[in-house]
């Protein structure tokens, strides 16, 4: 969700959720260079395994502290800290079982990274919502779901489900780190990008590192989202 943008330019603001849609159109719930150029990093970024989850987690939760999907879907204190783990491992939690999940030292800035064809799975994640939303809001944030499915490229190509660098160690590049680590194999397998940005103050930092938004998912009361598409340099 969809994040789905914790603080990725530098600065930034504090979260990305990038809701990837799921099962038959429904989704879980985010001046650019000509020809931007990727370019290796000296912020050393490692995969994280299936047992550094919980690590991951706690990190995404400072992260999207005041992410506005986030805070739409569960604006209430206990309700957040509550939930918003569980959301954080049902939709992003395959990037662990397909070693496509990077982390900075310290697990301060995380990318769960989806590989071409992997998808979250749709029933438990939509049980999580239903029964962790308040009931006033379900209807639209099924409706954004919903809206998600007319984005979703249908190609092959790698999708950032949720990247986010804790607010204290923000302004370091991490963001950037996180997301060239993909970008720079997408390049070299001319394979696209895709994501959703959930704060529209994150989108001149997505268009830096070649994406292009490509429409706005609105519904009810709901903040806007925003998918944005790379194709390979």
């Amino acid at each position: 969700m969809h994040g789905k943008d914790a603080a990725l330019q530098e600065p930034m603001s504090t979260s990305q959720i990038n809701l990837r849609p799921i099962n038959n159109n429904v989704a879980a719930t985010q001046q650019c260079e000509s020809n931007p150029k990727i370019e290796s990093t000296a912020t050393p970024i490692r995969t994280a395994n299936v047992s550094e989850q919980k690590y991951i987690v706690a990190g995404m939760v400072l992260a999207f502290g005041s992410d506005p999907v986030a805070r739409w879907m569960y604006p209430d204190s206990y309700q957040y800290l509550t939930y918003f783990p569980h959301f954080v491992q049902e939709f992003g939690g395959k990037a662990f079982q397909h070693n496509s999940a990077y982390s900075v030292a310290g697990y301060s800035g995380a990318a769960l990274w989806f590989p071409p064809g992997v998808e979250p799975d749709a029933e438990p994640l939509i049980a999580l919502l239903e029964q962790s939303v308040f009931e006033s809001e379900q209807a639209d944030v099924f409706a954004v779901l919903e809206q998600m499915g007319n984005y979703h490229p249908s190609a092959p190509h790698w999708y950032l489900s949720m990247v986010g660098v804790e607010p204290a160690q923000q302004g370091k590049g991490y963001g950037s780190a996180l997301m060239q680590q993909v970008l720079m194999e997408c390049d070299r397998t001319r394979t696209p990008a895709y994501l959703e940005s959930s704060n529209p103050a994150n989108i001149p930092f997505y268009e830096r590192h070649g994406f292009e938004q490509i429409g706005t998912i609105q519904a009810g009361a709901s903040p806007s989202l925003f998918p944005m598409l790379r194709h390979p340099r």
